[in-house]
């Protein structure tokens, strides 16, 4: 299964907004992640899912797990289960885009 979701994350370590902001994109994320992931449940469990985001900058690998965090609980939520269930394992990967290019592709195996 594969999905891609039209957002731009953000480093939310390096983020300075007010927290009204902040709490409605990682809610419209975590909705999108859940949305598109309808048929994630079919593949059982165990499962791998690899969340990849696109941009045309490279965050460090701490940041890149922190810009994806509301995406994962909510395909957390698809499936069923806490985030950090040792039943899912997560991967992250980026990949560089073209200028104004932004998302994240979600792909997931049993």
């Amino acid at each position: 299964m594969k999905v891609t979701i039209p957002a731009r994350t953000y480093s939310l370590t390096n983020q300075r907004e007010h927290w009204a902001k902040k709490a409605r994109r990682a809610k419209n994320e975590r909705g999108w992640a859940y949305s598109l992931t309808g048929d994630i449940k079919k593949l059982g469990l165990p499962l791998t899912v690899r969340l990849t985001r696109v941009a045309p900058r490279r965050l460090d690998d701490d940041n890149l797990r922190g810009a994806l965090k509301s995406i994962r609980d909510g395909v957390a939520d698809r499936i069923g289960v806490d985030d950090g269930d040792p039943r899912v394992t997560w991967i992250y990967m980026q990949r560089t885009g073209k200028s104004k290019e932004y998302a994240v592709e979600i792909e997931a195996a049993a």
